[in-house]
């Protein structure tokens, strides 16, 4: 990890947070473990970090709140989320499916959803660094952390 081109810290603004079910909290807390412990994270102009972000929603936006000790002030990155409907509404079916299947089926069928669910969170993750790439430089890796964040935050 760069010393400071990286999340020091990330939290989720989740002001109308409704319940969320057990399995996407723990997926949640997952990934914001695994983001905190690897990560790039580059803001075009910025080279002020490690950042702190917060990441949240404001209508039909996301918004990255970015700050670190060597900044005055924030910087505020809006990505509309229109793009990525599709992908999170199936995204969010295909997990119900996952999640179903790991109480009831057989392991070859568990296995069958989990790639396609790998899939659909591939091309999320693509979506996200395409869409982000002239405000936030990201590595796959942190793309695929960020988008599952963008759909906890997306349950209604």
């Amino acid at each position: 990890m760069s010393q400071t081109e990286h999340i020091a810290r990330l939290t989720l603004d989740e002001g109308n947070v409704i319940r969320r079910k057990p399995e996407v909290e723990q997926e949640r807390e997952v990934a914001l473990a695994d983001i905190l412990k690897e990560n790039y994270f580059a803001p075009a102009g910025l080279n002020k970090g490690p950042y702190e972000v917060v990441l949240g929603t404001s209508e039909n936006r996301m918004m990255f709140r970015i700050t670190s000790p060597q900044m005055e002030g924030e910087e505020v990155v809006t990505l509309n989320v229109t793009p990525f409907r599709s992908i999170i509404r199936d995204y969010f079916i295909i997990c119900e499916s996952y999640f179903a299947a790991i109480k009831s089926s057989d392991p070859y069928r568990v296995e069958a959803i989990d790639m396609g669910r790998r899939g659909i969170h591939n091309e999320g993750s693509d979506l996200l660094r395409k869409l982000l790439n002239d405000k936030i430089q990201v590595d796959f890796s942190t793309a695929r952390r960020l988008f599952t964040l963008i759909c906890v935050l997306h349950i209604k």
